[in-house]
């Protein structure tokens, strides 16, 4: 039997979750839980979920549900996967975790207290496409990495829209920009220095952000994200003798990047869905048959250099300490 798991919150990345639970044999969607009684009973039938749930602290009492995914807004994030490792849920939250690494320490804290699991939801991590850019680069394909380049933005025109709320602590970093500092963290390491510049709203909120990381060993990443620029998706690693170019890494639905050195080759991967591996990963980690492939060590240093790069950018691009 797969593992039960319940949807807290009705969100639109759901949909994408849905479908990849869809396709597992080790995942069985039993309940979704949302603020509105009739809306989330709508959408239960509407996505063929046996129970809604009116309330989040319903769907955390529902003794079927052996694990939650959380798709609230970013300051919800660390708040409820507390109470729901509380109630005995395994968890899975929607990156990122926390912008401040002592509130994911915090969750983790709660996970290790509760004997639970808990995972930051960075679906690319587990794509065979993001595997492979890794092998390559970690293989000596390009010799010594000395640059990572990433970028990734789009153009949201609802000014009302939550990923531009200063109160559920919304913008260009936390939202795509994040996907950036996963990158450049899994190609360089961790950073030990970042400077950034931000555009931000009438409310504070970060719209376009602009940044630099100095990681160990000397290499160096470049990034931008932004909420008000055309769609952008590029992962690049730089090296001595060659360059790894991925025009699709976040969503890997492209299925294969480039290897750049005196010629142009294509390498290609196996398609899969990002979505139902990340679910597929957490439900083998409860039934004790693999090991999560993100733990509390990536999700508080994900964190860490998060708040990092705020705090630059709030002063103007300081250099500041990772």
């Amino acid at each position: 039997m797969g593992v039960r798991w319940g949807l807290l919150s009705t969100a639109r990345i759901n949909a994408l979750v849905i479908a990849g639970a869809r396709d597992s044999d080790a995942v069985e969607l039993v309940a979704v839980a949302g603020r509105d009684g009739e809306r989330t009973a709508a959408y239960a039938r509407e996505h063929e979920i046996p129970r809604a749930h009116a309330g989040y602290d319903a769907l955390l009492a529902d003794p079927e549900v052996e694990a939650v995914y959380i798709s609230l807004p970013n300051s919800m994030h660390v708040d409820w996967a507390v109470r729901a490792l509380q109630a005995g849920k395994h968890v899975l939250c929607e990156k990122p975790l926390s912008r401040r690494a002592a509130e994911a320490e915090r969750a983790f804290d709660a996970a290790q207290a509760a004997g639970r699991l808990l995972m930051e939801a960075f679906m690319w991590r587990h794509n065979p496409q993001t595997l492979r850019f890794a092998d390559e680069l970690r293989g000596g394909t390009i010799g010594e990495l000395r640059l990572v380049r990433a970028a990734f933005s789009f153009p949201l025109a609802d000014a009302g829209d939550p990923r531009l709320s200063a109160e559920l602590e919304g913008g260009a970093l936390m939202d795509v920009g994040c996907y950036c500092v996963s990158g450049a963290r899994l190609l360089a390491g961790e950073p030990e220095l970042v400077s950034a510049q931000q555009v931000t709203t009438a409310d504070g909120v970060d719209r376009r952000m602009a940044g630099t990381m100095r990681h160990r060993g000397g290499v160096l990443t470049t990034f931008d994200c932004a909420l008000d620029l055309p769609a952008r998706s590029e992962l690049q690693a730089i090296g001595s003798e060659g360059v790894l170019s991925a025009d699709d890494p976040w969503h890997c639905r492209a299925e294969r990047f480039e290897l750049r050195r005196d010629t142009v080759q294509t390498i290609s991967v196996e398609p899969a869905d990002s979505y139902r591996l990340e679910l597929e990963n957490l439900s083998a980690a409860i039934r004790g048959t693999a090991a999560p492939l993100l733990g509390r060590e990536d999700a508080v240093a994900q964190a860490r250099v998060i708040e990092a790069l705020y705090v630059s950018a709030d002063a103007g691009g300081a250099p500041t300490p990772v």
